[in-house]
């Protein structure tokens, strides 16, 4: 009797438990694109060695209306980083490099704001986002594109950043140490990143429409545009396409491919007779490195979060949880593994709606982890909604303002404000007045361009000219206009636009 009252309870469990089906995968797919606003999602479930699900959904770009498939290309963005540092596993199995090997062992020149972070800095301090440097801090030598910054600018310039925090004291997301462990990845083996990549990993897991970078994609013929909602209406822009963001950020593939990745990273480094990396260094990978702040709550209850070696690492309803996200302008990514289920789910967007990823991916995860089904789609619209309105309401404050200085006609001295000033890491920005208005332009990065609107005091707001950067800023003029600081004015502002790690002086 009591063996069948337990049989009857787990086949309840099971009905109410059970991973979703595709039909379910796809009604939840196609909700998330009406509700977030992405025209092309693709997802793809790998279980047990298997790929149960590789589809794509929607449309790569509104204007071709083409349709996503599992072979339709995207950029992955950060979940490169994982590449980058199995690149680096790899060199470590062959005892060519160590994780704690001094970075100026192979980059001389490499110089930090601090002398004794200089001499202690090592590759794993590369990977593990513990520099002491603040969020993004320098991406603005990477981001918006078009600049004329390379690799060698960011290994001279990254001195001059400032440290928010002691020497591997704290969390804070980092590009440009990347970018920098790309060049050791080269310094080492011999190649460039983007050839490591493409000769032993790419290559070898049959990843045969992927490449390591835009700019190396030999078929371009089924790839996603990228989509921004501008002034409320979605529009597509121009993809990123610098090489110098390859080694953080670069890699371009698909649901098919990328699940090759995921299987072999489930397997320990092996896929089919190959193995890319020792169960050793992928342990030391998933170890964590750099403990992150985290709040336990339901209904994943996590007690702990940290960054490994190009891997956030957490315990969610028990078991590990080993995840990244990637996000460049107009393309988000996600890729979570959990290693003791045997589960992989990828889900790639060609809009930059992180929620989009994340009420999918939660919605599959809780139905492998026995969680009663929560509508994540509605918790995300919601959480967006209140996070763009109190944003709302911080930046039509500033423009509000700025009307009213228009409108009551309240007069700068422009030619106080005017000259050449300079940042030590991203040089040179040109302050001019033209026909009675005050412009920004930066001299590296030409996107950074922009109409300068009194604000109040020596307060100015800068009005980009490309308006899908979401991203407008504040400048400061300090010490009788001779130097001026600068914010960003919605607290939205992607962090790579790091405005606040500037410190202009006039020439």
């Amino acid at each position: 009797m009591r063996n069948k009252v337990w049989i009857a309870l787990l086949l309840v469990t099971n009905s109410i438990f059970a991973q979703l089906t595709e039909t379910q995968v796809d009604e939840l797919v196609n909700r998330s694109l009406t509700a977030f606003d992405v025209p092309g999602i693709a997802v793809a479930i790998v279980k047990d060695g298997k790929v149960v699900l590789s589809k794509g959904y929607g449309i790569r770009s509104i204007i071709t209306k083409e349709k996503v498939d599992a072979n339709t290309l995207f950029g992955i963005a950060s979940n490169s980083k994982a590449f980058t540092s199995a690149a680096l596993a790899m060199l470590v199995d062959e005892n060519k490099i160590s994780w704690d090997d001094k970075v100026t062992k192979y980059i001389p020149e490499f110089k930090m704001y601090n002398d004794y972070v200089t001499n202690e800095f090592t590759i794993r301090d590369l990977l593990t986002h513990r520099s002491g440097l603040g969020l993004g801090a320098g991406d603005l030598m990477i981001w918006p594109d078009g600049h004329d910054f390379t690799p060698k600018d960011i290994i001279r310039n990254i001195q001059y950043l400032k440290p928010v925090s002691a020497f591997r004291a704290k969390y804070d997301y980092d590009n440009l140490l990347y970018v920098i462990a790309g060049e050791i990845v080269a310094k080492v083996s011999g190649v460039s990143w983007n050839d490591f990549v493409s000769q032993r990993i790419l290559k070898p897991l049959q990843m045969d429409h992927s490449a390591p970078s835009w700019n190396r994609l030999k078929d371009t013929s089924n790839v996603i545009a990228p989509h921004v909602p501008i002034d409320g209406k979605l529009k597509v822009i121009r993809r990123y396409q610098n090489n110098i963001f390859d080694a953080a950020a670069g890699i371009y593939t698909s649901a098919n491919d990328l699940s090759k990745w995921v299987l072999m990273q489930l397997n320990k480094g092996k896929w089919n007779d190959i193995q890319f990396f020792s169960a050793k260094t992928q342990n030391e990978m998933w170890t964590p490195q750099t403990v992150i702040p985290v709040t336990t709550a339901a209904p994943y209850h996590s007690h702990f979060k940290a960054y490994g070696l190009g891997w956030f690492l957490s315990d969610v309803k028990g078991y590990k949880q080993v995840t990244h996200t990637g996000g460049l302008e107009g393309i988000v990514t996600q890729v979570i593994m959990f290693p003791e289920l045997n589960l992989g789910i990828i889900v790639l967007t060609n809009q930059q709606s992180g929620s989009a990823f994340n009420a999918i991916s939660n919605t599959i995860k809780d139905s492998y982890l026995g969680i009663p089904q929560s509508d994540w789609v509605k918790f995300y619209s919601d959480k967006d909604k209140l996070s763009e309105d109190s944003a709302d309401k911080i930046t039509d404050e500033v423009w509000e303002t700025v009307a009213r200085n228009q409108k009551e006609k309240i007069k700068r001295d422009f030619s106080k404000f005017s000259g050449t000033y300079k940042d030590n890491w991203f040089g040179e920005i040109v302050i001019a007045e033209k026909k009675g208005h005050l412009y920004f332009a930066s001299k590296r990065s030409p996107q950074l361009t922009g109409e300068m609107f009194f604000y109040k005091d020596d307060q100015f707001a800068i009005r980009w000219d490309n308006r899908y950067f979401h991203a407008d800023a504040f400048v400061f003029f300090k010490n009788d206009r001779l130097d001026f600081e600068m914010k960003a004015i919605s607290p939205l502002t992607d962090f790579s636009y790091d405005f606040q790690d500037l410190y202009f002086v006039k020439l």
